[in-house]
């Protein structure tokens, strides 16, 4: 384990709209922020479709990489600097004592502030030819994914504003979408579920989980094996795309040190405060967030991360 040479005032474990609003408020008190970023930079919102509820984009909203693209420019702009780096564990001794980062590459960096805003990532069903066909017509990304499907037939599987998100987007290019849910209506906002309700391309298949994926001989996917939860019945759409819209997993694995909930959220100090259970280490965005869940949101304490840890350093002489 390589030496730290230096103590920075503030690092920024991140680059999602949390990560990219906390460095902004941050370079701007001149505190000199280091965003970390790991293997998907960006996060979510860079495998998002059209932006339409982030203010300031007018009617036709914002693409979600052009957002990120734009949000990292105006950190830069303002001093924050970047770097790769994936975090495997975090030491915080007492204070005054620096926070210390164990990178995956053997070196270490060391923080007298750390903000964490680490996000979330897809939650797979978990079933064992998921992973058979697996880049094959699997996938957890309409955005990146869904030019491959033009013309064809596609199932997106899931309840939420995201697998509805999923399923409008691909009735752009594909000829059909079936929509697999659980039960027998969308947990989703009543305007994205209403834009379901109203695309003759979408298929609802309710009360219904994926059970199996088979494919051609050639290892693509061909049908998704469903069952009734209620009849127990099965059947077998025959598609050749699976996107999996089922939630999300909070990227909280190094932070032990953190109290947690049973799903693996950050908890924080109090409802009006980004503070966790480690003083200074601040919490933002999906990593912490598991209601709301939104771009904006995720901003909103990204900007109440930095003030929060700005203040800290300030009232210990930092």
């Amino acid at each position: 384990m390589s030496i730290p040479q230096a103590i920075h005032k503030v690092i920024v474990l991140g680059s999602g709209p949390a990560g990219l609003t906390s460095a902004l408020y941050a370079a701007r008190a001149q505190l000199a922020p280091l965003v970390l970023h790991g293997n998907n930079p960006g996060g979510q919102l860079t495998t998002t479709s059209t932006v339409e509820n982030f203010p300031g984009f007018g009617k036709a909203g914002v693409e979600g990489p052009e957002l990120i693209s734009q949000m990292q420019e105006q950190a830069e702009h303002a001093g924050a600097a970047f770097q790769y780096g994936h975090v495997v564990k975090v030491t915080a001794p007492p204070q005054p004592a620096p926070i210390t980062l164990d990178l995956d590459d053997g070196t270490s960096l060391q923080t007298h502030a750390l903000i964490v805003a680490t996000g979330a990532k897809s939650r797979l069903l978990e079933i064992p030819t998921e992973q058979t066909f697996w880049g094959k017509g699997v996938s957890t990304c309409a955005t990146c994914d869904g030019f491959f499907y033009k013309n064809k037939v596609v199932g997106v599987v899931g309840g939420g504003d995201s697998a509805a998100e999923e399923a409008l987007y691909l009735t752009r290019m594909c000829s059909k979408v079936y929509l697999i849910h659980r039960r027998d209506a969308l947990r989703a906002s009543r305007v994205m579920s209403q834009r379901v309700a109203e695309n003759p391309k979408i298929e609802k298949v309710w009360d219904s989980v994926v059970d199996h994926l088979s494919g051609t001989p050639d290892g693509l996917l061909s049908h998704i094996h469903v069952k009734n939860v209620k009849t127990n019945e099965s059947k077998a759409l025959p598609a050749s795309g699976l996107f999996v819209a089922i939630g999300h997993i909070p990227n909280t694995e190094p932070f032990g040190l953190l109290d947690r909930d049973a799903n693996g959220y950050i908890k924080l100090a109090n409802q009006n405060s980004t503070k966790s259970n480690v003083e200074g280490i601040f919490v933002a965005g999906d990593c912490s967030d598991h209601v709301f869940r939104q771009a904006i949101t995720a901003a909103g304490t990204g900007c109440m991360a930095a003030i929060e840890a700005e203040r800290w350093l300030e009232a210990k002489g930092v």
